[in-house]
C-alpha cells in the first residue's frame, strides 16, 4: 500500500510541468510576495499551488523571451555579417578588376607611347601609329614635340616602305594612297639633327606638322618680321600662310625672312628652301606652330614635285646659344676685298642722309646744311628712285638735273659719297621699256605670249615690267645701264630696291623657273654684285655677301611703329643678317628739302619732336644711322643740342664697338646688335626682353619708346655694369624699377670686369 503523501506528491509532480531551475529573480519575488500576503498558514498553504503556477507561467514566459532575445539578434547579426562579407567581396572583385584595367590600359599607353617610340633614333621618339615624335637634347630635356602628318586619316595603316622607295641609313614609312615619311639622322660634335621628309602621294592630302608651341616647351624666335613683329615669336597669330616677302600693312610677312627657328631650350627647324612652305602660329586658337607643303597659283607656282613635298632639319643641342652659334655662317670674310671692308667700316661710322630728289637745288642745299652742322660727318647720299623721270630710265631727269655732273662733283668735293637707288622695274613711260620688250628681257606672262610682258604695280608706277633676271641677255643690258651712270656721274654704289615677292606678277614666268617668287631677289643681287659696287639692298631672303647691308622694312612715324624697330632688328641678327641698316630717324617718311624752297612740289611736316629725339637716341647705337630730316628743322634748339651729344657718343663709345663686333661677325657670323639671352641663355628674363638690346656683349641699351615717359623697367644681365647716366655700378641679373631718363638722356650700361668692387 502506498502511502498517501506519495501518491499525492506523484499527481502533484504530473501536474507540475518541467521547468529550468528557478533564478534569484524569481526567489526574490516569492519572497516579497510572501511579505505582502503576511505569515498566516492559510494563505500561505493555501496561495502555494497558485505561486506555483503562476511560477511556472512566468518562468516559461521568462524563458521565450530569453530566447527570443538572444535568438533575434543573432539572426539579425549573423545576416548582417553575411551581407558585410558580400559587400566586402564585391568591393575587392571590383578594385581588383579596376586594377587589371588600369594596368592593361597603363601597359597599352607605355606600349604604344614609349615602347613604339623606341625604334628609331637616339635621343628621337616617334608613335608611328600616332605620330606623335619628341626630340630630347643630350641631357634628356624634351626640346620638341609634335604631331606629324596632320590630316592623315585614323583609319589609314602605317606600313614599312617598298624596297624601291627605301633610302640608305633612313627609316621610310607609308600610309597608303597619303603621304611617304623619311627619317633620318646625323650626329655632330655638339648637336643631333633629324631630318624630316614628307612626300604626298595625292592631290589631295598637303603635308602639314604641327608643333607644340604652349609656355612649357620654352620661347621661339626667327622666320622674320611678323605682323605686330612678337618677341618672342611664340606671342603672336597667324593664320596659315605663304612664306614669301611683302608689305608688313598688307600681307602677314615684311621684307626679309629666313626658313629657320630658334628654340629657347635648345632647338632649331631649318626648312629646306625647295618646299612650297605655308607657315601658322598659333591658329585656330591652338598653341601650335605648323608648318605645310602646299602649291598654290602664286607663291608657289612652279612645282617643283608632282605633289608638294614638306622637308626640313630640327636640330637638338644643350645650349640655345651654342647651338644657334653652330648653325650660324662662318667665314663672312671669304672673298671680300680690301675697298669691301672699308665700305663695311664707313657705313658703320658715317651717316646715310636719305634724300628724295624733286630738283638739283634740293639735293645741293640739303649737303649744305649738313656741312653747316660741324659736329656730323659727311657720310652717303642716298638718292631714292626719283632721280630718273621714269623707273627703269636709268639716266637723270634733265630737266630737274640740269647741271648734275656739276653738283656731283661739288658734293664729293665736300666729302660725300653718291648712291643711287635702283630697280628690276620698268615702267610702260620708260624710254627703255620698248627696248626690255623687243629683247624679251622683261618676266612674261604665264600661259600667254612670252612676246608679251607681265605687267604689275609698284610704289608711283601703276604699270611696269620686271626683268628677268634668268634671261641671259638681261644682265649685260643691266651692267651697260649702270656702268654708263658710274662712268658720268661718278656714283660710288648703288642701292637696290627690290621690292616683295607680292610685286611681282601673279602668274609670272622666267627663261628658267624660280623656286618662288622670292627667289628673284636672291638671284637678281647676286647678279648685281660681282659686276657694280653694292652697299644695301631693301629685303633678302639669303644674306648678301658683306659689304651688302639689308634694311628694315619702312616704318611710319608714329610710337606704334618705334616699337617693332628692337624687335625686328633683334630677330634678323638672329636669322644670319649681321649688317643690318635701320629706316629714318622719326620714320620713313618723305622728306622736305627745304621749308622755303620754292622748287619743292609737296611739304611734309616733321615728326613729333619727342619721337624724333627719342628715335635718334635708339638710332645712336645701330650699327647705321640714317636721317632724312636733319635735327637743325627742329626750331626748339634743345633738339639740336640733343643730337650733338649723342653723335659725339657715338663716335667715342659706340662706333669702337660697332668696328669691333663687325670684324667679329666677319668671324663667327653672330650679329652685332644682339638680344640679351645672347650674354646669358640660362636666364629666363633674358628670353623675353624685347625693348632692350646689347651692342655685342659690353653695351646695353635701354630707350624709352613710349610718349610723355621719363622712367621704364631695365633688366640687366649677369656682371656688373656701370650706368652711362650717373657712372654708378650696378650688379646684374635683376631689374631696376622706375629707372628714371630725362628726355634728353638714354639709357645704357657699360660691361665692366665681374671683380670691380663697389
Amino acid at each position: 500500500m502506498i502511502p498517501r503523501y506519495d501518491v499525492d506528491s506523484a499527481v502533484s509532480l504530473q501536474r507540475v510541468p518541467l521547468q529550468a531551475p528557478p533564478r534569484k529573480k524569481s526567489r526574490q519575488m516569492s519572497s516579497m510576495m510572501s511579505q505582502k500576503l503576511g505569515n498566516d498558514p492559510m494563505e500561505l498553504s493555501g496561495g502555494q499551488s497558485a505561486t506555483s503556477t503562476i511560477t511556472s507561467v512566468n518562468s516559461i514566459s521568462s524563458l521565450l523571451k530569453e530566447k527570443l532575445q538572444l535568438s533575434i539578434p543573432q539572426a539579425l547579426r549573423s545576416s548582417k555579417k553575411r551581407q558585410n562579407a558580400d559587400y566586402r567581396l564585391r568591393a575587392f572583385v571590383g578594385i581588383l578588376f579596376l586594377c587589371v584595367v588600369f594596368l592593361v590600359g597603363f601597359a597599352h599607353i607605355y606600349y604604344t607611347q614609349h615602347v613604339l617610340q623606341r625604334a628609331y633614333f637616339d635621343k628621337f621618339r616617334f608613335n608611328k601609329n600616332q605620330r606623335v615624335m619628341h626630340v630630347y637634347s643630350g641631357t634628356g630635356v624634351e626640346v620638341i614635340s609634335a604631331r606629324l602628318g596632320e590630316g592623315i586619316s585614323a583609319d589609314t595603316g602605317v606600313f614599312p616602305c617598298l624596297s624601291h622607295y627605301q633610302r640608305e641609313d633612313s627609316v621610310c614609312l607609308e600610309w597608303l594612297q597619303q603621304a611617304r615619311l623619311y627619317l633620318s639622322h646625323t650626329k655632330h660634335p655638339d648637336m643631333h639633327c633629324y631630318h624630316v621628309t614628307w612626300q604626298s602621294l595625292s592631290s589631295h592630302y598637303n603635308p602639314r606638322d604641327c608643333f607644340d608651341w604652349s609656355a612649357k616647351r620654352g620661347h621661339w624666335y626667327g622666320g622674320g618680321q611678323v605682323q605686330n613683329m612678337p618677341y618672342p615669336l611664340e606671342r603672336g597669330r597667324l593664320e596659315l600662310s605663304p612664306f614669301i616677302t611683302g608689305d608688313i600693312g598688307k600681307h602677314p610677312f615684311g621684307n626679309v625672312l629666313k626658313r629657320y627657328f630658334l628654340n629657347s631650350k635648345g632647338a632649331t627647324i631649318l626648312i629646306d628652301p625647295e618646299t612650297p612652305l605655308y607657315v601658322s602660329i598659333r591658329a585656330n586658337r591652338t598653341n601650335h606652330f605648323c608648318l605645310e607643303a602646299k602649291h598654290d597659283a602664286f607663291a608657289y607656282i612652279n612645282y617643283l614635285t608632282p605633289y608638294p613635298q614638306l622637308n626640313y632639319t630640327i636640330c637638338a643641342g644643350d645650349n640655345m646659344k651654342n647651338l644657334h652659334s653652330s648653325m650660324a655662317e662662318k667665314s663672312l670674310w671669304d672673298g671680300l676685298k680690301p675697298d669691301e671692308l672699308s665700305a663695311v667700316h664707313s657705313l658703320l661710322t658715317e651717316p646715310v642722309w636719305q634724300i628724295s630728289p624733286t630738283s638739283e637745288p634740293a639735293v645741293y642745299n640739303y649737303t649744305e646744311d649738313v656741312i653747316a652742322l660741324p659736329f656730323l660727318r659727311q657720310g652717303h647720299v642716298l638718292l631714292s628712285e626719283e632721280w630718273q623721270p621714269s623707273a627703269g630710265d636709268f639716266a637723270l631727269d634733265e630737266e630737274r638735273f640740269p647741271s648734275m655732273e656739276e653738283t656731283i662733283n661739288i658734293i664729293h668735293r665736300r666729302g660725300f659719297r653718291i648712291v643711287f637707288t635702283v630697280q628690276p622695274f620698268i615702267s610702260t613711260e620708260s624710254i627703255n621699256f620698248k627696248d626690255a620688250v623687243s629683247n624679251r628681257l622683261l618676266i612674261s606672262e604665264r600661259g600667254s605670249d612670252p612676246r608679251i610682258p607681265a605687267l604689275t604695280r609698284y610704289k608711283q608706277s601703276n604699270s611696269i615690267g620686271v626683268l628677268d633676271i634668268t634671261n641671259n641677255k638681261t644682265l649685260p643690258w643691266l651692267q651697260s645701264k649702270l656702268e654708263s651712270l658710274i662712268t658720268k656721274y661718278h656714283v660710288d654704289s648703288f642701292y637696290l630696291d627690290l621690292g616683295t615677292a607680292q610685286d611681282m606678277p601673279h602668274y609670272y614666268k622666267c627663261g628658267q623657273p624660280l623656286i618662288n617668287p622670292d627667289h628673284y631677289k636672291t638671284m637678281f643681287t647676286r647678279s648685281i654684285l660681282g659686276s657694280v659696287p653694292v652697299i644695301g639692298v631693301s629685303g633678302a631672303i639669303s644674306r648678301p655677301r658683306a659689304p651688302v647691308f639689308v634694311s628694315l622694312p619702312p616704318f611710319s612715324s608714329s610710337w606704334k611703329a618705334i616699337k617693332t624697330v628692337i624687335p625686328t632688328i633683334l630677330t634678323y641678327g638672329i636669322l644670319g643678317y649681321p649688317f643690318i641698316m635701320p629706316g629714318a630717324v622719326g620714320g620713313d617718311v618723305a622728306l622736305p628739302m627745304s621749308d622755303n624752297n620754292p622748287d619743292n612740289d609737296f611739304e611734309v611736316s616733321l615728326p613729333d619732336k619727342e619721337l624724333y629725339v627719342r628715335w635718334l637716341q635708339l638710332s645712336t647705337f645701330l650699327p647705321v644711322i640714317r636721317f632724312t630730316h636733319l635735327p637743325s628743322k627742329y626750331s626748339d634748339d634743345s633738339v639740336l643740342e640733343i643730337a650733338k651729344r649723342l653723335t659725339s657718343l657715338r663716335q667715342k663709345t659706340v662706333t669702337p664697338l660697332l668696328k669691333k663686333y663687325a670684324n667679329e661677325t666677319l668671324d663667327t657670323g653672330l650679329p652685332i646688335i644682339r638680344p640679351l639671352w645672347m650674354l646669358d641663355p640660362t636666364d629666363p628674363a633674358c628670353l623675353v626682353v624685347y625693348d632692350e638690346f646689347s651692342v655685342g656683349e659690353e653695351l646695353i641699351v635701354a630707350p624709352i619708346l613710349h610718349s610723355g615717359s621719363r622712367q621704364r623697367e631695365i633688366y640687366l644681365p649677369a656682371g656688373v655694369w656701370r650706368d652711362g647716366i650717373d657712372g654708378s655700378l650696378r650688379k646684374g641679373s635683376r631689374w631696376i624699377h622706375n629707372y628714371r631718363v630725362a628726355e634728353d638722356k638714354v639709357a645704357y650700361f657699360v660691361k665692366i670686369p665681374d671683380n670691380t668692387r663697389f
